[in-house]
């Protein structure tokens, strides 16, 4: 049966952050009417001032704020910066134009703003999502892409030039790359009963070959690692908007174990931000206790992946269920495997075997 959106508009999400942006600017206006020094107000994102909200399940920002003044000579270099950076998101919004963080960067030489670097930049381009509330991508702003998607998943795009035109998503065997143009499509309608998610392109490959997206009604999305935030953006609108439970495979380490946790409850990183996260998705592996039952071909564990345990057993997160569990038993087998280990056992095995096996598992968790 097929799962249609309701449909909201892109228009008038950049209408709302136009709209947000001109509230901000005559702040600053208003400050230069009443002969004061303009001033803007940052939510304070350090360490101090983020929690984790077990309502909402993810870590936000607490009430503290600090303020950048041009009033304040070593905030004033700062403060341009995000003042232009502001200028230059009204800017691609309304002429609904792409920018990749790179860009971004090149772009400031030639209105004279001073960036040392990229990495300063990028500091920027937060601050500003932290000041309207909002994330890069909705003001054009994009990372390169690496993830990809596969499935019966029918879109309609909307940017300039596509308005209109639809795609099917199973009709290229090497899947759709996540990009600008993916994410703010409208989702018109799909036959799919669940999404999975998988942190490598190889096993991407191999479940698009054996047709996993027909044999378990599913949307198949390789997540390229941690997944970026266009992909965990994806990710919520085809739970939130079209109702899809989202499972998630890695490898069978640690680091796979964030990578799920990333997206089912964001990282402190992005605390700032609330449409980044997919509370109800569920790590179906690959787990500690699968290397044992499965008997997986595994290698050691180094120092720093014991290190990340430690680290991660702090995490609220990481204290109860199978988040917990899993950490206690890599720390004592003191292995890990990749999800290519199941080859051992024939190719396709883990999308005959373990892949069934753990679907129907992941109902009960």
């Amino acid at each position: 049966m097929k799962k249609k959106q309701t449909k909201t508009s892109s228009k008038d999400k950049s209408k709302d952050l136009i709209e947000i942006l001109k509230k901000h600017g005559a702040q600053v206006y208003e400050d230069l009417d009443n002969g004061q020094f303009p001033k803007i107000s940052i939510p304070n994102r350090s360490i101090s001032n983020i929690v984790y909200d077990k309502k909402l399940r993810q870590y936000v920002l607490g009430t503290n704020t600090a303020l950048r003044s041009a009033k304040n000579a070593s905030q004033l270099r700062s403060f341009t910066q995000l003042i232009w950076l502001a200028f230059f998101a009204n800017k691609l919004t309304h002429e609904k134009k792409s920018s990749t963080l790179r860009d971004v960067y090149y772009s400031s030489q030639a209105f004279a703003i001073d960036f040392e670097d990229q990495s300063e930049s990028d500091n920027i381009i937060v601050d500003l999502e932290a000041v309207l509330t909002k994330p890069r991508e909705d003001f054009y702003v994009f990372p390169e892409e690496r993830s990809s998607i596969f499935g019966d998943l029918t879109i309609e795009y909307t940017i300039p030039g596509y308005e209109g035109k639809t795609q099917n998503l199973s009709s290229h065997p090497d899947g759709y790359a996540i990009g600008p143009s993916m994410t703010s499509a409208q989702l018109v309608d799909t036959s799919a009963e669940l999404v999975i998610a998988i942190e490598k392109g190889g096993l991407f490959t191999r479940f698009v070959e054996e047709q996993v997206d027909k044999k378990f009604k599913s949307i198949i999305i390789n997540t390229g690692g941690q997944a970026p935030r266009s992909t965990r953006t994806l990710l919520k609108r085809l739970h939130d908007e079209l109702r899809l439970p989202v499972v998630i495979l890695t490898d069978g380490d640690v680091y796979g174990e964030h990578i799920a946790m990333v997206i089912k409850s964001g990282s402190a990183n992005a605390a700032h931000l609330r449409e980044l996260t997919v509370p109800d998705a569920k790590w179906m592996g690959v787990w500690a206790t699968d290397i044992e039952k499965f008997k997986l071909p595994t290698i050691p564990m180094t120092e720093s992946d014991i290190k990340r345990c430690f680290d991660l057993q702090k995490d609220p997160r990481y204290q109860e269920g199978i988040w917990k569990k899993e950490l206690e038993v890599f720390l004592k087998i003191k292995r890990k495997a990749e999800l290519e280990a199941f080859s051992k056992y024939g190719l396709t095995n883990i999308t005959d075997k373990y892949l069934p096996e753990k679907l129907e598992m992941a109902k009960s968790l």
